[in-house]
């Protein structure tokens, strides 16, 4: 099969090329889905887990892209849940061979069912970003009706997530980010904006959550934000600075069938949207990571059209 693969941790994506590798076998309790479309986050190739596995072991040559829209086309033993031919989307494990590439033997469990109404390529570019942004606000924010948000990066992947789900669920949202990323925000749903490199921050006043993409002296200033109670929410490594009277917490995306299914669904009947930047073939998929370009939103990559 046609596939993506990482050598060299040193060369970052101009180490990156297009290969020949055998197609997965699956595994108990997996199955190998033929890709349609796959999701690209820029920072893969930082992952101690594009290249190591659990042991710590070298295992390049390997497949990055852990976000992933396709079929199903075989079932590992003791395999239930899914079925040949099912339309399926979801999150790849780290340590494993990924998606940029035309299959992917998978967990199970990892993996939601499609609704007809959403493409591959929409499918592609909700696993990490939904995910994170479900999480964050719902499991790790215990986000509350009624709540302010403080959603960093909200006219990107994450943030444009995070203030939608935010704002379905009652929260009053403010956004940040540049000052071109104001309308987009703002038609995500953000209530306000803030542009972090011309206005001020604290002005916007005492917030119950704050979900982090930055960390810095953004971070610092945005925990001196967050009420009695409150959660600084990050997910670019422990927090460095924590709320006087609230919680700090970091945390790693995880797979989540569940949740998966009910950002589908969110997305099928209009209530959610994804936010897509680039789309390329698998053939151009290289030269697009190695594009002097800023990518904006999310990089897709279509492996079977």
């Amino acid at each position: 099969m046609k596939a993506i693969v990482v050598t060299d941790q040193a060369a970052g994506t101009a180490g990156m090329t297009v290969a020949e590798r055998s197609e997965p076998m699956a595994a108990i309790n997996d199955v190998v889905v033929q890709v349609h479309a796959a999701g690209w986050v820029s920072t893969e190739l930082e992952w101690p887990s594009t290249w190591t596995d659990r042991a710590h072991r070298d295992r390049t040559p390997s497949i990055p892209g852990h976000e992933l829209a396709g079929v199903v086309t075989a079932l590992g033993y003791g395999t239930t849940g899914l079925s040949v031919g099912q339309r399926v989307f979801g999150l790849a494990d780290w340590h494993r061979d990924g998606a940029l590439a035309e299959y992917v033997a998978i967990e199970a469990r990892n993996l939601a069912p499609l609704p007809d109404e959403v493409d591959f390529t929409v499918a592609a570019s909700l696993p990490i970003s939904g995910l994170t942004a479900w999480q964050g606000l719902f499991v790790h924010g215990r986000l509350q009706p009624g709540q302010r948000v403080l959603a960093h990066g909200a006219a990107g992947a994450v943030g444009a997530m995070v203030t939608q789900l935010a704002t379905e669920a009652g929260a009053h949202v403010i956004g940040t980010g540049r000052a071109a990323d104001r309308g987009k925000a703002r038609d995500f749903g953000a209530q306000e904006f803030v542009d972090l490199e011309h206005e001020n921050l604290q002005a916007i006043g005492d917030v119950d959550v704050v979900f982090d993409v930055i960390g810095g002296e953004v971070q610092k200033r945005s925990a001196a934000l967050i009420r009695d109670g409150g959660t600084l929410v990050s997910i670019v490594g422990p927090a460095e600075a924590h709320p006087t009277h609230g919680r700090a917490v970091d945390f790693v995306v995880e797979a989540d069938r569940a949740q998966l299914i009910e950002i589908a669904a969110r997305v099928s009947d209009g209530r959610l949207r994804t936010n897509i930047g680039v789309t390329a073939s698998i053939d151009d998929a290289v030269a697009t990571f190695n594009s002097r370009e800023r990518l904006t939103g999310k990089t897709i990559i279509h492996v079977r059209t």
